[in-house]
């Protein structure tokens, strides 16, 4: 079961542990390779399967003495085919503890039993939506047992390319992601959109006037707003007609202001930052 990216845009994912019955969470991308191999280092201690091999005792003891002979980290981890950070970290343990043998027993207890790991599970087949908090809190209510999130978490795993989106995560099984319930259409390329212009007042309106092909500008307002709409309004109104509009560049132009003093048509005053009435 894994947790897909609820779209329709949908990647195949090729993830080593897809035969294996684990509760995985699978993003629809490529893999991210750091949180890709961690991720699948948990899934695989899941099932028992370490995937550090411990180093043993007599190679420790080897590793050690050659940095006490003032040779370099970097050089001793590529003497004997080991990670930086390995080698590091066994050097700060050995000058802690004095000791470069292995310290055993120290796994953490698992906070939940493996039937307790199946209602999870099923928790989570249930409701294809639901979060991994919801999953915790959904557990404490059944066995009185307080997890954290992180312990629903490592029933996952994730695989990604990017960062987080806003997208919707859901539950499913392995090789589901094209059914119906598991896909949501979205426009990832939304349309256009459009300036209409429209005037009104008690006992009539305009046309609506739509402003196609760019922006509204001082001159397109003038000949598209202004003297085929404003003016004839004005005429059959008389001389009580009174315009108001807001303070858009395009209509505090000069010649916009010129064109309607030329018309006779009076403007009301509108200070800057007043509230705009829209009704269309």
């Amino acid at each position: 079961m894994s947790r897909q990216i609820f779209s329709t845009s949908v990647h195949h994912v090729i993830a080593f542990i897809g035969p294996l019955n684990v509760l995985t969470r699978v993003d629809s991308c490529c893999f991210k390779s750091k949180s890709y191999r961690k991720d699948l280092i948990d899934e695989l201690k899941i099932f028992g399967m370490s995937s550090r091999h411990h180093i043993e005792d007599f190679m420790r003891g080897r590793i050690i003495e050659k940095i006490e002979d003032g040779r370099k980290i970097t050089d001793v981890a590529r003497e004997f085919d080991i990670a930086h950070s390995v080698v590091s970290r066994l050097w700060k343990s050995f000058k802690t503890t004095g000791m470069c043998s292995r310290r055993h027993g120290g796994r953490r207890v698992r906070s939940t039993t493996l039937g307790e790991d199946r209602y999870i599970v099923l928790s989570a087949k249930r409701n294809s939506r639901t979060t991994a908090q919801q999953v915790a809190n959904q557990f404490l209510a059944a066995s009185g047992k307080q997890i954290s999130r992180k312990t629903v978490a490592r029933h996952e795993s994730r695989f990604s390319l990017s960062s987080d989106c806003r997208r919707q995560l859901i539950w499913r099984e392995s090789g589901t992601a094209y059914r119906p319930e598991n896909i949501q259409e979205n426009d990832r390329y939304p349309t256009c959109s459009i300036m209409v212009w429209a005037g009104i007042m008690i006992n009539g309106r305009t046309r609506l006037h739509v402003v196609a092909n760019g922006t509204m500008t001082g001159q397109r307002y003038i000949d598209e707003v202004i003297l085929p709409h404003v003016r004839l309004f004005r005429g059959a109104v008389g001389d009580k007609f009174v315009f108001m509009d807001d303070n858009a560049t395009c209509h505090r132009t000069l010649s916009v202001q010129d064109c309607l003093d030329s018309k006779g048509i009076q403007r009301l005053v509108w200070p800057a930052r007043s509230p705009v009435l829209n009704p269309i």
